[in-house]
């Protein structure tokens, strides 16, 4: 089962040509939900105008190496290992997500486009790190949701409440999770498998033409407000907060230990 590709096993019932054209819909979707998410909350001009400021107001000027290598700790620290996270466990959980749905999503495109048919026979590593990435989030996500949400976590709310802003995590756990059922239900050679495709099918679709009203687009801008961040650290302006004090952060007590989110 973890060595063979799914939607090669869907071309005997559906022709490939509609999933690769699914899947390009998925793409335009996502394109257009981030340009109008960006359009609508003015996050570009919003962003632009305050690198301007803080080029401006900077103590120093930043150079073009400095700029470089400014931008390679961002990519090797906040993007690459998520280390903005204090809370060991929230990292870990963010890094699965993150891992296991770049592999997921990847190896997706891979065996649609690529390998759509029995005929022609996908690597073995392939639909593996397609299994492994599906599961990959599945652990993160779930990790994530039951036991490290802040407002669960830090405020005691109900496990299962339920707002907007969950709307990226639960459609992508509900994308993943219906995707190895799906997977499984169709290697079994039950006719359960139509129904979980539709599902699957659903549940992404949702994924990705929420990004408008969800986090999605979240992924594009965390990058550029890291590189942000460290450009105004680098010249002095710190967004006009004070510098660091030299005593460290007391939170938390003998009793309690801090929770850093």
């Amino acid at each position: 089962m973890f060595t063979s590709n799914p939607f090669a096993e869907l071309s005997a019932a559906i022709s490939p040509s509609v999933m690769q054209t699914y899947v390009i819909i998925m793409i335009v979707l996502v394109v257009g939900g981030t340009l109008y998410d960006i359009a609508h909350k003015r996050s570009a001009r919003y962003f632009f105008d305050n690198w301007r400021k803080v080029k401006d107001k900077g103590a120093r000027p930043i150079g073009g190496g400095e700029m470089v290598s400014l931008a390679v700790k961002t990519g090797a620290v906040e993007v690459l290992t998520s280390a903005e996270f204090c809370n060991p466990q929230r990292r870990i959980a963010h890094l699965l997500t993150m891992y296991g749905f770049l592999a997921y999503v990847i190896t997706t495109l891979i065996m649609v486009f690529w390998y759509p048919t029995p005929s022609v026979t996908a690597p073995a590593i392939v639909p593996l790190l397609w299994y492994v990435g599906a599961l990959m989030v599945c652990i993160g996500g779930y990790w994530f949701w039951f036991f490290i949400r802040v407002d669960v976590a830090a405020e005691g709310n109900s496990r299962f409440r339920i707002i907007q802003a969950d709307l990226f995590i639960l459609s992508l756990l509900a994308s993943v999770t219906l995707a190895l059922i799906w997977a499984y239900v169709q290697s079994s050679g039950s006719g359960w498998s139509d129904i979980f495709l539709g599902l699957y099918l659903m549940a992404t679709t949702v994924l990705f033409g929420s990004v408008p009203w969800s986090k999605f687009a979240h992924m594009f801008f965390k990058p550029a407000a890291a590189l942000q961040k460290r450009v105004e650290e680098a010249n002095g302006t710190r967004r006009n907060l004070p510098p660091p004090a030299d005593k460290p952060a007391t939170l938390g007590s003998a009793r309690r230990l801090p929770r850093h989110y």
